[in-house]
């Protein structure tokens, strides 16, 4: 397992208990569990029997570089409670074009694309915080990339997107997008959730709309049909309020859920009844593809 890469000392803090459980399951639609995190880390089985516990029926396991989607795709072979998004983070992009080895990562995931417990290439899309000018053009050409190998494996996309909205949306109208597109952790205002809805592509919440300065995320929330709206952790990052400063997990899920449906002054099990068929809607069943009883790669997937 990786530790966490945002600054904050992993292990600073305990995992908070358990909420109430949701009255409907639901799905964590992007979190990344190959990330050791809390006082005392949890195993991935451990993660997903809490998870359960409270109604969270699954999780979308993403990889960020061709290690940690490796680790996803075998992963979600080993527990039936995941699934798999593979892809390179637009952050790698520029590193790997420096280096020459970009087309080589791109062909691993391509090649674990078609993996039957793979169900999404992400996440994938475009950041414009953390990377100049001058790694730009590796990040579009990994993007477009991302976007062919998602439409031709017939699978979902998760994309991220930082500080690049106009220019991710241009890039999905020009290449054309992919069936069901998903903006992960979504980060814009109504406007960019009015054209989304607009196009058919899914927008999925994570905790930081609960954040008191995040007016703007509520204000795009309030705006998605229902029919496209998910939600996610991106555990073990953006903790919801009140338990900013502790570690993220999927069992954290109803957190969110609950301060989702008070925004949307919709009655809980509907709003967790429209969320889990969202969900599916774009993955595809949790069970339609059978796990193997043994880890085949040697990982340390159980933190045993």
């Amino acid at each position: 397992m990786r530790t966490r890469s945002d600054g904050r000392e992993a292990g600073a803090a305990a995992y908070p208990p358990a909420p109430e459980p949701l009255p409907v399951a639901v799905y964590d639609n992007h979190t990344h569990l190959e990330i050791a995190d809390g006082a005392l880390p949890l195993s991935v089985a451990e993660h997903l029997d809490r998870a359960a516990a409270v109604g969270i029926a699954g999780a979308v396991q993403v990889g960020t570089d061709v290690a940690t989607s490796r680790w996803s795709a075998d992963a979600a072979e080993h527990d039936a409670r995941l699934l798999a998004a593979v892809a390179l983070h637009p952050n790698e992009a520029p590193e790997l074009e420096a280096s020459g080895t970009l087309d080589e990562a791109l062909a691993v995931i391509d090649e674990l694309a078609a993996r039957p417990r793979v169900r999404a290439i992400g996440e994938t899309g475009l950041d414009f915080f953390r990377t100049g000018d001058g790694g730009r053009g590796a990040q579009f050409r990994s993007f477009e990339a991302h976007i062919d190998i998602a439409k031709r494996h017939d699978l979902a996309l998760q994309i991220h997107d930082r500080d690049a909205d106009d220019d991710v949306v241009a890039t999905l109208r020009r290449v054309g997008s992919p069936e069901r597109t998903v903006f992960h952790c979504f980060s814009g205002g109504a406007e960019l959730a009015e054209l989304a809805a607009s196009e058919g592509w899914y927008c999925s919440f994570a905790g930081n709309v609960t954040f008191k300065n995040a007016e703007n995320l509520r204000e795009a929330l309030r705006v998605v049909p229902r029919d496209r709206i998910l939600v996610e952790t991106d555990a073990p990052y953006l903790t919801p309020t009140p338990l900013r400063g502790r570690p993220n997990a999927p069992y954290l899920v109803p957190v969110t859920v609950r301060f989702m449906a008070e925004v949307l002054d919709a009655p809980l099990d509907e709003l967790c009844a429209d969320l889990a068929s969202n969900t599916l809607r774009v993955y595809g069943s949790w069970q339609d593809e059978p796990v193997r009883n043994v880890d085949p790669t040697g990982r340390n997937l159980d933190g045993a």
